[in-house]
């Protein structure tokens, strides 16, 4: 079942001039057609990246926790995850993770990329973590890089720079004083 309806490619025929003459403009004026082919031509030559892309990799989604919710659970799989709510459990992900301002998440963290600009209270092992500003996090990071803004607020063991990260099998657990066992 379809849900839109597919124009043809040939131009339609303008209408027949109304006898009465006040038919309205809107129904008056000819009907633009849809040209498939003409469109995904003027987007490729508008992108030609897109030739250099290999066509096997799929464009990893974004999932969105959004302001308002209170989400409890666990998260994993592939693509980008978005958090502007609250959330409570583990992110293991083979994407971005962001943490909005505003956002609080409590729970371990796995990703490729983290930022934190709201309130993080858990470990996090990514090859990158950005912290921002406003970003609180409350735990242990392990990664192959990290930026820390001015500003920013952290409170716990700091590893990067050794290249094994995201990699290791450990899994830290937060004691509450900053130290991992």
């Amino acid at each position: 079942m379809a849900l839109w309806k597919e124009v043809a490619a040939t131009p339609t025929p303008a209408p027949a001039p109304a006898s009465s003459g006040t038919k309205p403009a809107a129904e008056a004026a000819p009907r633009a057609t849809f040209d498939r082919a003409a469109v995904e031509a003027a987007s490729a030559a508008a992108a030609p990246n897109n030739a250099a892309r290999p066509a096997a990799r799929a464009e990893l989604k974004e999932s969105l926790i959004s302001s308002g919710l209170a989400i409890e659970g666990k998260i994993s799989g592939t693509g980008h995850v978005r958090i502007a709510g609250a959330f409570k459990g583990d992110v293991n992900v083979e994407g971005n993770l962001s943490i909005e301002p505003g956002a609080k998440h409590q729970g371990e963290v796995r990703a490729s990329a983290v930022t934190v600009s709201g309130e993080l209270t858990g470990n996090i092992g990514a090859r990158h973590v950005d912290v921002t500003a406003s970003g609180v996090v409350v735990g242990d990071v392990k990664a192959d890089t990290i930026t820390v803004a001015s500003g920013s607020r952290m409170r716990g063991h700091v590893e990067f720079g050794w290249g094994d990260s995201a990699g290791s099998g450990g899994r830290n657990e937060h004691k509450g004083n900053g130290q991992a066992t």
